[in-house]
C-alpha cells in the first residue's frame, strides 16, 4: 500500500476538503472515528490523502445522504476491517425495510381510497388496540404513539379494568397516517388538517400526501443506489490496495 501512495498524487486536506465540499474539520472527524484507512505523512508532517481516501471520504458522504449516521459509520469501519461481505449484507436490509415501507404505504393509500371502515391489516373489530398493538401495526415504538397523543393528533381511551390506553379503528386509521406521512408532513398543524380530512372523507388531500410520500422513497432509493455504486468502488479499490 506504501508503494501505491508515492506513485499516486495526494491531497492537501484543504484540497480535498474543497473537491468533497466538506470542511477540513469533517475530512478530520471522519479520520478520528476509524472510518478511512490510515493516512500517510508527506515529508513535512502533513496529511496526503491518497485516492483511496478521497472514495472513502465520497463514500461516506453518499452513505449519509442515502441513511442513517449509524448505518454508514459501521458500513465504513466493516470495509476498513476487511468485512466487506458483512458491510454489504447491512445496506442490504436497508434496502429491504425501504421495500417494507413502499408496501405498506401504497397498502395504506389503496385502503384509504376503498373507503373501508377498518385499517387493511386487521378488521376484527375489536373494541380496541392496547398500544403495543397500534405500535406493531404502524411500525413505530408505543413512544411515538404517546407523543403524538400529546400533540393532539390522536386521542386514547382508558380500559377501565386496567387502566390500558386503547385505540379505536377511527384513532388508529389517525396513527397509521400519521406513521406513513411523518417524514413528508413536517408540520402538527398540516397534520391536524389532513387527519381530520381523513376523518371527513374528504380525501384528495390525504391522497396527494401519499403520493408525495412515495415520491421521497424514491428518492431514497436512488440516494441508496447511488451509495451502493461508490461502496463498491471503494472496495474495489480496498482489495486493490491490500494486494499491492
Amino acid at each position: 500500500m506504501q508503494k501505491m501512495q508515492k506513485m499516486q498524487k495526494l491531497y492537501a486536506p484543504s484540497q480535498l476538503a474543497e473537491l468533497l465540499k466538506v470542511s477540513t474539520t469533517t475530512l478530520r472527524r471522519y479520520e478520528d472515528l476509524g472510518l478511512i484507512p490510515d493516512v500517510p505523512r508527506t515529508e513535512s508532517g502533513r496529511r496526503g490523502y491518497a485516492e483511496l481516501h478521497r472514495q472513502a471520504f465520497q463514500t461516506i458522504r453518499a452513505l449519509l445522504k442515502a441513511g442513517s449516521i449509524p448505518l454508514a459509520y459501521e458500513t465504513m469501519r466493516l470495509l476498513k476491517q476487511g468485512r466487506g461481505g458483512q458491510a454489504l449484507w447491512g445496506v442490504n436490509r436497508q434496502q429491504a425495510d425501504i421495500q417494507a415501507e413502499k408496501e405498506r404505504v401504497e397498502s395504506l393509500l389503496v385502503w384509504i381510497r376503498s373507503a373501508e371502515s377498518d385499517p387493511p391489516e386487521r378488521a376484527d373489530r375489536k373494541k380496541g388496540r392496547t398500544i403495543g398493538e397500534a405500535a406493531e401495526l404502524a411500525g413505530v415504538r408505543p413512544s411515538a404513539i404517546r407523543h403524538w397523543e400529546k400533540e393532539g393528533l390522536i386521542a386514547s381511551e382508558r380500559n377501565p379494568a386496567n387502566g390500558y390506553r386503547l385505540f379505536s379503528n377511527r384513532q388508529l386509521r389517525r396513527i397509521l397516517v400519521i406513521s406513513s406521512l411523518r417524514q413528508s408532513v413536517y408540520s402538527i398543524d398540516n397534520m391536524k388538517k389532513l387527519l381530520d380530512e381523513l376523518d371527513g372523507r374528504q380525501l384528495s388531500s390525504v391522497e396527494t400526501s401519499f403520493e408525495l410520500a412515495l415520491e421521497k422513497l424514491n428518492g431514497q432509493l436512488e440516494r441508496q443506489f447511488q451509495a451502493i455504486a461508490e461502496l463498491m468502488a471503494y472496495r474495489k479499490q480496498l482489495i486493490k490496495a491490500s494486494l499491492e
